[in-house]
């Protein structure tokens, strides 16, 4: 380094999305489902971990304690609102952590104290100090979120931002909670604050961005540029509504265009795209092909001209280099000729850990029966087949047992249907308007759930015609919202096991998130 420039700043990577992120409708995850991602997310070296919201289930409680346990390198964060229930249930939850923190909140804007709070100002300020003094109490690490920041009176935010700093807080976190901001704005927004508050070099200052708009990374970058030194982020941009600032999407700008960034990450980026495709394949969100960074497409190139550029010199049409954020390490070819210890060796990169020797021999019989289907087994493959086995371990789950569907021109396709239920087989046929919808129909007239679909959706976990199908069913009843999941080289049997296994987790409340608020 040339010693007229100035040494980069640390840039605190705080990733969200086991908390923010499951609050996109439909996208629970199961404890040991957030600790395979909380693996992963270690592995690429992110700083925090806010892994869930303590207070808001046993669920969620359990995964953090599960997560605190697992993980060592990074920091563990549980969410609390202002309150000393919730902050001393994070604490609690934070126990085994080697490094934790609790992230307290409360809403600052007059918009969110009036309507949702009904609190004067001053009572909210009392609140939030009373509240970072008591998690203070109990850890040494506190954050503090001002809701809806961007959206609060100037003079107000300082007063409450001097104000928890002096009680202990070691993060400020201004949250455009609600997309509302534009770049110019925020980042002004920041500098300003952090240049009013006198006791601000006694904080680092945090952002947290939603995407209504389409704005969250744009606006999180530019209040980097105005000082903020940590960002909340998610892996595929995954959170309420329009979601949060895509991580990958942050890190690598950062990386890119370090003649303009005055930060640096310790992100280890080889570990974005398989991390990328572990949280779509759990939550059931599928990756958009031309989504920046980890998009099928996103080092794709059609255009002759384009491909000439390409081959004569990468860098006429390619900022980044494909195999940097792991494009070139997500394959590992397992096939039917592969042993057990091969299996493992690969689970265990992964991140992937089995209770006992009965669970690790059941997912290789599931292995060798997938091998038998296809020439290659892939990352993908080893994600989908754990998922499946953990999605049928549900108690009371519904098993699908056999599936006979016909299907002919010009006829309505029939189907029939086999499921085990508490060690019972039950079976059913119907008609439809499809091969899916009579298979659906089927499975309701064993069920009668009274939900209603509201998303059937297909997609590839690799490439060829061998690859298994991953099926997404999102169904509703009663204002619950739940995503199934299920995978198969037969797209209709993975529609069945998709179906039943939302079925099975909308008749087991407690795999239910209740969002009892977010930032």
């Amino acid at each position: 380094m040339n010693s007229s420039e100035q040494p980069k700043e640390k840039l605190i990577i705080f990733d969200t999305t086991l908390r923010d992120g499951e609050q996109s409708p439909g996208a629970s995850m199961t404890k040991d489902e957030k600790v395979r991602i909380a693996i992963a997310l270690e592995k690429m070296r992110v700083d925090v971990i806010e892994a869930g919201f303590a207070i808001s289930s046993q669920g969620d409680f359990e995964a953090i304690q599960a997560i605190a346990r697992s993980v060592t390198e990074s920091r563990i964060c549980s969410l609390s609102r202002a309150v000393s229930g919730d902050i001393e249930r994070a604490a609690e939850a934070l126990k085994g952590a080697n490094a934790g923190r609790i992230h307290t909140f409360i809403a600052t804007s007059p918009i969110h104290m009036k309507h949702k709070l009904q609190m004067e100002p001053d009572q909210v300020l009392e609140q939030a100090v009373g509240a970072v003094k008591i998690a203070r109490g109990l850890i040494d690490d506190v954050e503090f979120s001002l809701e809806d920041a961007s959206r609060t009176e100037f003079d107000f935010m300082c007063r409450i931002t001097e104000a928890v700093i002096s009680a202990g807080a070691r993060t400020i976190n201004l949250p455009d909670t609600v997309g509302y901001s534009d770049p110019g704005e925020y980042a002004a927004m920041i500098k300003r604050l952090m240049n009013s508050v006198p006791n601000a070099d006694k904080a680092i200052f945090s952002v947290h961005c939603h995407n209504d708009l389409g704005l969250a990374v744009a606006n999180s970058l530019a209040a980097i540029q105005s000082g903020a030194r940590q960002v909340e982020c998610t892996v595929n941009g995954l959170g309420e509504r329009a979601g949060n600032a895509a991580l990958e999407e942050l890190v690598m700008a950062i990386r890119t265009r370090q003649d303009v960034f005055p930060v640096q990450t310790n992100i280890d980026a080889t570990h974005i795209v398989p991390t990328s495709r572990l949280v779509s394949s759990i939550t059931g969100f599928p990756v958009q092909p031309n989504k920046a960074i980890v998009g099928a497409n996103a080092f794709a190139h059609e255009s002759g001209i384009h491909q000439d550029g390409i081959l004569k010199f990468r860098e006429t049409y390619e900022i980044m280099r494909a195999e940097d954020v792991g494009w070139s390490t997500n394959k590992l070819s397992l096939g039917k000729l592969s042993g057990r210890a091969a299996l493992s060796s690969r689970l265990e990169e992964l991140g992937i850990k089995f209770d006992s020797q009965e669970e690790f021999n059941q997912l290789f019989k599931r292995f060798k029966a997938l091998a038998d289907k296809k020439r290659e087994i892939f990352d993908e493959d080893l994600q989908a087949l754990v998922s499946d086995a953990q999605l049928g371990s549900e108690a009371d789950a519904l098993t699908l047992i056999d599936l006979e569907v016909l299907s002919k021109s010009g006829q309505a396709p029939q189907s029939k249907i086999i499921v085990s239920y508490q060690d019972k087989q039950h079976s059913a046929e119907a008609s439809g308007d499809g091969a899916v919808d009579a298979i659906f129909n089927a499975i309701e007239k064993l069920v009668s759930s009274g939900s209603n679909l509201q998303l059937y959706s297909v997609n590839a976990v690799t490439e060829g015609t061998d690859s298994q199908g991953g099926v997404t069913v999102r169904l509703e009843k009663d204002g619950r919202i739940i995503n199934g999941q299920g995978a198969d080289t037969d797209i209709l049997v993975a529609s069945a096991k998709a179906y039943l296994n939302a079925l099975t987790l909308m008749r087991n409340p407690g795999r239910l998130h209740p969002q009892l608020g977010g930032i």
